[in-house]
Parts: C-alpha cells; sequence; structure tokens
C-alpha cells in the first residue's frame, strides 16, 4: 500500500522558515518523482516543487524560486522541502505526491497534508 506522511506544518511569521518532509513508503522509492504541491483557501492546488529520486533532478514553480529547496533522502524513503523567506501568500495546506514515474511529477497517490499558515 501506497502512504505519504506528511510533517513539518506550523505558524511562523513572514520571513521566517519551515521544513517539511514527506515519508514515503509502499513502493520502490527510487523509481519515482514525489512532488509538493498546494492549496490555499479558495484556490485550486497548484505544483510547487518535484524531484527525480533517481538523479536528483528538481523542478520549482516560479513563485518558489530562490526561496524553497527540495532534496531526497533516499536512505530514508524522504523528501523534505526547505522553505525559506516565507510570505503571507505561501499559506496553504500543503501535499507530498508520488509522481507517475522517475521524471513524471503527475501525481497519482496523495498524503494528507499539512498546514503552513505564514502571519504577516
Amino acid at each position: 500500500e501506497v502512504q505519504l506522511v506528511e510533517s513539518g506544518g506550523g505558524l511562523v511569521q513572514a520571513g521566517g522558515s519551515l521544513r517539511l518532509s514527506c515519508a514515503a513508503s509502499g513502493f520502490t522509492f527510487d523509481d519515482y518523482a514525489i512532488g509538493w504541491f498546494r492549496q490555499a483557501p479558495g484556490k485550486e492546488r497548484e505544483g510547487v516543487s518535484c524531484i527525480s529520486s533517481s538523479d536528483g533532478l528538481t523542478y520549482y514553480a516560479d513563485s518558489v524560486k530562490g526561496r524553497f529547496t527540495i532534496s531526497s533522502d533516499n536512505a530514508k524513503n524522504t523528501v523534505y522541502l526547505q522553505m525559506n523567506s516565507l510570505k503571507p501568500e505561501d499559506t496553504a495546506v500543503y501535499y507530498c505526491a508520488k509522481g507517475s514515474s522517475a521524471y513524471g511529477c503527475v501525481p497519482d497517490y496523495w498524503g494528507q497534508g499539512t498546514q503552513v499558515t505564514v502571519s504577516s
């Protein structure tokens, strides 16, 4: 059974940092990309970042480039999202998702989400 468990969300002031974790199980971690998505109230879910667990190739949405860093610890089957210089508009529920292939970030399994709230 594929499982993705996010942690690390919380309340932080603007300019602060948080690190999200996504612990994965139930599939061969090295064979799939893992992505982070977010959904703010009243908005559609959007892609934030994605990493190929095979070779570490990464993708970032323009809105987070230079502030967020995605990384993968294949020994722990865990993907991290380091979020720095947070802004109130980063407030959302953040989800990690398993991609459909090593370089495909289109999700086929989702975690339950973790809330990130950035106060101004």
